[in-house]
């Protein structure tokens, strides 16, 4: 470590002195600090846990958490230079722990007051070696996580210990399939140093699993996933004193954004015999008290900071000194099997030293007690009564006279009791919602500051630009490069109608001059939801004043009541409800089925596909094809937004990834389920999003052909959480979306023959207008729209027959009913819908008496 100079550390800690935000540069230095200068950068940080420690109302507690280590396999597919937990087969008795002998480590545990099972193993160790595989393939389990999930469950019934899972790198996926299972989970992010990760002779060149950004990402995903999650840095494992500094921040980054970071460990490297670094020192303790004080300063009072107690010999006020405020995880039964040669400290050891240096110690949960008692999105509701059984309500710690017994687990009965405000769907346009925003919009979403620094800019484009790219789209519209959609995209005037009438030749070549519709219902059947979209005004707490559930009989019957006015399509999606099962949503087409055999069941996004399935413990194929069996007709392609990640980041917390939209999307097509596609657009994004997304559903297109429309979505902002918190702008300008559905009919052209736009979301001018640009569908009379209604549309939860005729009349162009496949109804459904106008008479407005 290269000296400071002395001035710059003065300043530095005087910053840290007046409570001032530090830069990397200033926590660099910070590092290293030394003698008088640690001493007074450990006051400063003291001050600030202490702080934080009186602001979550246990002010001098020092918390732990009495487990027990369970080393489901020590297989890896990673070879990092300092490890001596992963191994080799031939070493091994066995590629994994049996579930006796996990359960045997577990009972143990809970017999000696344990409440946490950590489940500790290397990362898919299958991809590596063919023994896991094997053993994989002969009990029964796709991959290594599918037996953790069932161990955690197993561990949950039979003892009743709360798993703390540290299976390694996990996409979101993944950590969709293990939250019902875990309170809480972790994975050391150790250090953004990419040197050490791409040089060869470094600790981490050739482990896969330690690239950085793929770290980053699975912290990321974990936020996003409201998964309490411990995360932490290694240091003295060759790493700069900078690249240190740029670790922590990387971590607070995250924290901000997502507020998922339960806790923060800040452990010190130690040289094992059998590795590749047995040679290295070890990281001096000065220097992890320097690094937990830079720590706790950076990440401020709210953050718990650990520090492994086996590995700081017995420097504990040294470390209380710094600024930690949990002292992890530790065992009365089982050793640290990632540094064997460093036993744990006896408990009550551990409590004399932590009295000594002036603070009391307590027990908590694998779950830290600020995410106990928020309970919901954090904790799944599987867990709840596990969790409740050991905590203290009013703490959130450990209840001191808690019995450990199993429990069961298991998926909820259903939730299909009708709650709540559920005739919201015709309230909504005579009350409206009741307050504009949820009561927990401060931080239910993340940070809105941290937000910013994601939103990039548009290019500006030139009328010179738009000239050129007139001309190719009329010659040539499949052929449009990236910029030369951009610049169409920013036509106006002359240019925009120009444009407009080379979208409007291609829609009559490719459909001819019918503007269609359907004649269906919208059936929202929950509007609960903890995801944390921020442009969805629909979504509510259970709690809410306007939040409800459908039971399955007010869903049948709301589609009987659509089929006796003449629909031929349910389209049925709702919010991600924790009390729903997977087989919810087989359960609500099955009920539809059954009182409408007729009845096509558009039903289901692929946000929802996933949750199903990650839910049920199916693949995304074999769930499918169950929803399929249960009387799915055809997929909505909604919860795209913009395909983009770094868009869809910003847009939502939670919901599914790009590649996860596009995986249940091609899945769908294979099975045989075709899907609409769709683009919400005008919020966070820029043109070039834009265009990029519309090339993404051409190349699907292509590669499947499932897709029957593309669905133009303008953003409604007047009430989206995102727009009242001052990041998106207020919808796309008419301009806009002129251009912007012309574009669609131009690139999508010998690809999607249906284009359509969304007269919730546009007023019947601009309909009119777009209708003479490219576009050849109006949706559905819709009958209840709550969605757009609740974010702030002024334009109704439906519209008659009569009335989506009128608006087209002026157009001179022919109106015609469809279905869903975009054939003809039946001459009996016609006339059923002839008689209703299309919207069943529970919904209508009452008309005011003369």
């Amino acid at each position: 470590m290269s000296p400071v100079n002395d001035s710059a550390l003065r300043r530095a800690l005087a910053r840290a002195r007046d409570g001032k935000t530090l830069d990397v540069t200033e926590a660099t230095v910070l590092l290293h600090a030394r003698d008088e200068h640690l001493d007074a950068l450990l006051e400063h940080a003291s001050r600030v846990r202490d702080a934080g420690l009186e602001a979550a109302g246990r002010p001098g507690v020092v918390t732990y958490s009495r487990k027990v280590f369970i080393p489901l396999t020590r297989l890896c597919r990673d070879r990092c230079g300092y490890c001596t937990f992963a191994t080799a087969p031939h070493k091994l008795d066995s590629p994994f722990l049996s579930p006796d002998e996990v359960l045997e480590i577990a009972r143990q545990g809970a017999a000696m007051g344990c409440k946490e099972a950590l489940f500790t193993l290397g990362d898919r160790p299958e991809d590596r070696w063919h023994q896991a595989r094997e053993w994989l393939d002969a009990h029964g389990y796709d991959d290594t996580l599918s037996y953790v999930r069932a161990m955690a469950i197993r561990v949950l019934e039979e003892t009743g210990l709360l798993p703390h899972l540290n299976p390694g790198v996990m996409s979101w996926r993944d950590l969709q399939r293990l939250k019902p299972v875990a309170p809480s989970m972790g994975m050391m992010l150790e250090t953004t140093s990419r040197r050490l990760f791409e040089e060869k002779g470094q600790p981490h060149y050739g482990s896969p699993d330690k690239d950085p950004a793929v770290r980053l990402r699975v912290l990321e995903d974990a936020g996003r996933s409201n998964v309490p999650f411990t995360t932490g840095i290694l240091i003295g494992i060759g790493e700069t004193v900078q690249d240190r500094a740029e670790s922590i921040f990387a971590i607070r980054r995250v924290a901000r954004e997502y507020g998922g970071v339960q806790e923060v460990i800040v452990q010190n490297f130690r040289a094992k015999p059998d590795t590749a670094m047995r040679g290295m020192p070890d990281a001096d303790l000065q220097e992890l008290a320097a690094t937990i004080a830079v720590t706790r300063l950076v990440l401020g009072p709210k953050a718990r900071v650990q520090a492994p107690p086996n590995l700081v010999d017995a420097e504990y006020a040294l470390m209380l000194r710094a600024g930690i405020d949990d002292w992890g995880g530790v065992s009365p039964l089982t050793p640290d099997h990632v540094n064997p040669e460093r036993p744990w400290p006896q408990i009550e050891e551990l409590a004399a030293r932590t009295a000594a240096a002036g603070f009391a110690l307590r027990e908590r949960l694998t779950i830290y007690p600020e995410y106990v008692l928020a309970g919901e999105p954090w904790l799944d509701p599987r867990l709840s009564a596990h969790v409740a059984a050991l905590a203290d309500p009013a703490t959130g710690l450990a209840r001191e006279d808690a019995v450990l017994e199993g429990r069961p687990w298991q998926e909820p009965d259903g939730g299909f009791v009708p709650a709540g405000r559920v005739d919201l769907h015709v309230e909504v346009d005579t009350d409206g919602r009741t307050h504009d925003r949820r009561a927990d919009f401060d931080h239910v979403y993340g940070d809105w500051e941290a937000l910013k620094d994601r939103l990039g800019t548009a290019t500006p484009t030139t009328p010179g630009d738009v000239r050129q790219a007139l001309r190719r789209a009329a010659a040539d519209p499949a052929g449009l490069t990236d910029d030369e959609a951009v610049a169409l995209l920013g036509a106006d005037g002359e240019a925009l109608e120009e444009l407009a009438a080379i979208a409007d030749d291609l829609r009559r070549q490719a459909v001819g001059d019918d503007v269609t519709y359907v004649v269906n219902r919208n059936i929202n059947f929950t509007n609960v939801c903890y995801t944390g979209c921020r442009f969805c005004a629909f979504a509510q707490r259970r709690t809410d004043a306007d939040a409800y559930t459908l039971s399955l009989d007010q869903v049948a019957d709301r589609a009987q009541e659509a089929w006796e006015a003449g629909a031929t399509e349910v389209c049925m999606q709702g919010g991600i409800h924790p009390d729903l099962p997977g087989t919810a949503y087989f359960d609500i087409a099955k009920a539809v089925k059954a009182r409408t055999p007729d009845m096509h069941v558009h039903a289901f996004s692929p946000m929802e596909v996933i949750n199903g399935a990650s839910r049920t413990n199916l693949s995304v194929r074999e769930w499918l094809e169950a929803a399929k069996e249960a009387g799915v007709d055809s997929l909505p392609g909604t919860a795209a937004e913009i395909l983009d990640d770094d868009v869809r980041w910003v847009l939502t917390k939670g919901k599914l990834p790009a590649k996860e939209w596009i995986d249940v999307i091609t899945t769908a097509h294979k099975v045989g389920i075709p899907t609409t596609s769709t683009m919400m657009y005008g919020h966070v994004d820029n043109h070039l999003h834009w265009v990029r997304h519309i090339k993404l559903i051409r190349r699907l297109q292509e590669e499947t052909g499932g897709f029957s429309e593309f669905v133009l979505l303008p953003f409604v902002h007047t009430s989206a959480p995102i727009y009242l918190a001052g990041i998106a702008r207020p919808g796309p300008t008419a301009r806009e979306n002129r251009a912007v559905h012309a574009l669609a009919r131009i690139l999508l052209h010998g690809a999607i023959g249906n284009i359509q736009c969304s007269w919730v979301k546009l007023q019947d001018d601009l309909c009119r207008q777009v209708l003479q640009g490219g576009v050849n569908d109006l949706g559905g009379t819709l009958m209840e729209e709550t969605i757009s209604r609740m974010a702030g549309s002024e334009n109704g939860s439906y519209k008659t027959i009569s009335e989506l005729r009128a608006m087209v009349e002026v157009t001179g162009r022919p109106v015609r009913q469809r279905t869903t496949e975009y054939g003809v109804p039946s001459a009996e459904r016609l006339a059923a819908s002839a008689a209703s106008d299309g919207v069943c008479q529970s919904v209508r407005r009452v008309l005011p008496l003369a």
